[in-house]
């Protein structure tokens, strides 16, 4: 039970205060031993929890996602495995896992999308981070479109969305490579645009190290980088934005 809830009861009179205090034992965070959950993310910056899955034991995986669920809590799991994810539909048939983007989520934004982010990707290779940076931005509550294979190898594909891509509130240009697009968008545009680097590419291009650089030396003004194939980093960005933008 989230922190607003807990007070809205109390204030109401369907809580007595001692099960408010008992409720509030668990909060800011629970620890579980192996993991301490913060419940009051949420609370402190507008979006809750998320869960990086890769590297994660199994059970532990399993524990977090009970926890989130005894308390219907939405979370948003990152980078989990497809056996991962089966293990913990296993147990909580209602969690739903995307392999392409490799998230796993459990219930959905609780209010309704705002706004517009558009996510627009070089190439077909591209797709996996985007839909990365993508279902992050859906599940933290904004509306989103894609833009895909709108690279600068065939610009007029580009040029031929341009419109539909400028009526969003910021973009996120998703490119391996040499990472050209994150440029070419934000001298194109009067929106922020997140440059997110991908390791797609040849051996000269160094796991998206070529791609990196490009976007952080790039001499359009307007463009925030983040990290290699960090899809979940610029949908959060993304969708804090949107967010900003809305509540005008």
């Amino acid at each position: 039970m989230q922190l607003q809830e807990i007070l809205q009861q109390v204030q109401s009179g369907s809580m007595k205060i001692e099960t408010a205090c008992q409720l509030l034992k668990d909060l800011p965070y629970e620890d579980l031993g192996f993991a301490k959950l913060d419940h009051h993310r949420k609370v402190r910056s507008g979006f809750g929890e998320v869960i990086y899955c890769a590297g994660k034991q199994t059970d532990h995986l399993i524990s977090i996602y009970q926890t989130f669920a005894s308390e219907n809590t939405c979370v948003m799991g990152t980078r989990a495995s497809a056996e991962q994810a089966a293990a913990v539909q296993a147990v909580l048939p209602q969690a739903i896992y995307d392999p392409v983007s490799r998230i796993l989520r459990l219930g959905v934004h609780e209010n309704e999308p705002v706004g517009k982010v558009a996510v627009c990707t070089a190439g077909t290779s591209d797709i996996a981070v985007a839909e990365e940076a993508a279902q992050t931005a859906e599940f933290l509550g904004a509306n989103v479109q894609r833009f895909y294979d709108v690279g600068v190898a065939g610009i007029h594909r580009l040029f031929a969305r341009l419109d539909e891509i400028r009526s969003a509130n910021c973009i996120v240009a998703v490119a391996g490579m040499e990472g050209a697009l994150a440029g070419v968008l934000a001298g194109l545009v009067d929106k922020p645009v997140i440059a997110l680097p991908t390791s797609v590419g040849y051996g000269a291009s160094f796991g998206g190290l070529s791609a990196l650089l490009t976007m952080l030396n790039s001499c359009a003004e307007g463009i925030a980088v983040v990290n290699i194939d960090n899809g979940f980093g610029a949908g959060y960005l993304a969708a804090q934005i949107n967010r900003l933008v809305c509540q005008k």
